[in-house]
């Protein structure tokens, strides 16, 4: 280790951490800390969909619910992230070492509905070694989860990853972000702002109104969709519906850094505190090599889910999506989700899947997720 290295404030990566990280690739995980939801209740599903921004009544309203085939308010798909930690970036192995959540292969199988009890396995599937302009050396960390009802049915599998990057070095040299700290802070002028609610104010649920596959073509655009300006009270609402990875209070905080010492970073007091505090505290997020306290990423995989949503309406099923996650979006980011179908594939009674390509920028045009998806469509 150099004088340089010695110095650095967090952990490094190292071939013995590696190594032992390596030995649990395959391993069922038998002890990961307690999902936020057991059960997809009534109010879990709504504070879900809620901390994503989706008033969809299919999730939220019983009474609008009751008049659909469902019969009452079914899960938006991405409520499975409220599930598992381990599919939301709970991360083990290489204490000390930040874990940024990048992407997920979503696969259902079934709608969540009210009131089921979900229940999941899960392993290391296998880590990749990436050279990257954010940190250098970084670590794909790649689970697996499988989630099931109460009565054991295959609800959904799912493969998400974290990249694992060493904080001191994305800080000192990391260079993916010199652009957006070279702008400062972004601020909105009155007329921007008008823009953005009239752009709000102008998306639909499509709802009761069936899109048949018969009326989809190759070259179909979805109708925009809108995340932003990003706040860190957009950020609390996703927390509250999807539970965080290490957010706790008092002695549970305590009890969480006396068993995992790497959670514990001092803040500003001296106090330890997580890590995830990246995602509310500017002068955190900096010290990791992030140009600023940014959003969840599994908060963002959903957005494209509910991009998706909006557009099926509530006889449509989502059987696939593949999220990538590009960049950070700091506070003040503004996303603009667009979408083209470009495959179909006819089914039985009419009906078929589509297949979708998404893309969402921020609002200098820098891409922030791709995601592509399968839709299954009514006949």
């Amino acid at each position: 280790m150099t004088r340089e290295e010695a110095a650095g404030r967090f952990p490094r990566i190292t071939e013995e951490g590696l190594d032992a990280l390596r030995r649990r690739i395959g391993v069922r995980i038998q002890d990961s800390l307690e999902p936020w939801c057991h059960e997809a209740t009534r109010d879990s599903i709504r504070h879900y969909a809620h901390g994503i921004g989706d008033d969809n009544p299919l999730w939220c309203d019983p009474a609008y619910a009751r008049t659909t085939r469902y019969g009452d308010v079914i899960a938006p798909p991405s409520f499975l992230f409220a599930c598992s930690r381990i599919i939301s970036g709970y991360v083990g192995g290489l204490p000390g070492i930040h874990a940024m959540w990048a992407g997920a292969d979503w696969r259902w199988h079934r709608v969540v509905p009210r009131n089921a009890q979900v229940q999941t396995e899960a392993w290391l599937k296998d880590l990749v070694i990436h050279e990257t302009r954010f940190a250098g050396r970084a670590v794909q960390q790649i689970y697996h989860v499988d989630f099931y009802d109460g009565e054991g049915n295959l609800l959904c599998g799912a493969d998400s990853w974290c990249f694992r990057t060493e904080r001191d070095t994305a800080r000192e040299r990391g260079t993916k972000y010199d652009e957006v700290r070279r702008r400062g802070d972004r601020r909105y002028t009155p007329e921007e702002l008008d823009e953005i609610f009239r752009r709000y104010a102008a998306e639909r649920v499509r709802g009761v109104e069936p899109r048949r596959f018969a009326d989809v073509a190759v070259g179909d655009k979805l109708p925009p969709m809108l995340k932003g300006p990003m706040t860190v009270t957009g950020f609390i609402c996703y927390a509250q519906g999807w539970g965080g990875l290490y957010i706790r209070a008092n002695r549970l905080a305590w009890r969480q850094i006396a068993r995992h010492s790497g959670l514990g970073i001092a803040n500003r007091f001296g106090i330890p505190d997580c890590p995830e505090r990246v995602h509310w505290e500017d002068e955190f997020a900096l010290e990791v090599g992030a140009p600023g306290a940014y959003d969840y990423g599994p908060e963002r995989c959903s957005w494209m889910i509910h991009h998706l949503t909006d557009w099926m309406g509530d006889d449509g099923f989502v059987e696939s999506s593949y999220c990538e996650i590009r960049r950070h979006n700091p506070v003040g980011d503004t996303l603009h989700l667009e979408a083209e179908v470009t495959d179909r594939t006819p089914g039985e009674d009419g009906g078929g899947t589509v297949r979708i390509e998404q893309r969402a920028h921020n609002q200098d045009g820098e891409l922030s997720v791709r995601a592509t998806a399968t839709v299954r469509l009514p006949g």
